[in-house]
């Protein structure tokens, strides 16, 4: 399918990639709400929150701007960050504590988080992987079987991988908030 095919009216237009743009904004936001939370975020225990929040900050500002300019032979750069972030919420649904809500796999705890700070971050994840599988049908609207390829073998390998990274992430975070307890991690600190 070409470009004219999907906006005959103006086929010199890039995609928008809502899909995509959503998945990305609600990336940064499950990454935030660890932080605003006080557990931390991906990298904080290597280079500390400032810096980390920075990058997922303005990584996010990027790829957003870039997802609603980009032309669509760009797509499969854009398939590869949604196959991402639907590896980052596959892999916290599938190392970390949870049950059944609704049939689906609902976290009743995650890297420090519990309690009444699990339904908006259940939500935010479930926001983050329906976003991310949008996002790959968006990109792969010219070519669907490399989507789906893409959308495949990246959480196969990425799964497992982040469900480790996340495990010794937070032990990492845990042993700064035992040695500094005034530290930005709070919640790690608690018994």
């Amino acid at each position: 399918m070409t470009a004219a095919r999907l906006d005959p009216r103006r086929p010199d237009l890039p995609p928008k990639r809502l899909w995509t743009r959503v998945g990305t904004v609600a990336n940064c936001a499950h990454v935030f709400y660890e932080l605003a939370a006080g557990v931390g975020m991906p990298l904080a225990s290597r280079v500390g929150p400032a810096p980390s929040a920075a990058l997922f900050g303005g990584g996010t500002l990027l790829l957003v701007r870039a997802a609603g300019r980009q032309p669509r032979s760009r797509d499969p750069v854009f398939a590869v960050a949604n196959a991402m972030f639907l590896s980052a919420v596959l892999a916290h649904l599938a190392a970390w504590p949870r049950t059944r809500v609704a049939g689906l796999p609902w976290l009743t705890e995650c890297e420090g988080l519990s309690g009444r700070l699990m339904p908006p971050y259940n939500l935010v994840l479930y926001t983050s992987g329906v976003a991310a599988i949008g996002g790959l049908v968006e990109t792969g609207r010219d070519r669907p079987w490399r989507a789906a390829a893409i959308g495949t073998a990246v959480p196969v390998v990425l799964v497992p991988w982040l469900g480790r990274l996340q495990h010794e992430e937070h032990h990492r975070l845990r042993a700064e908030a035992r040695r500094r307890p005034r530290w930005w991690n709070r919640r790690l600190g608690r018994p």
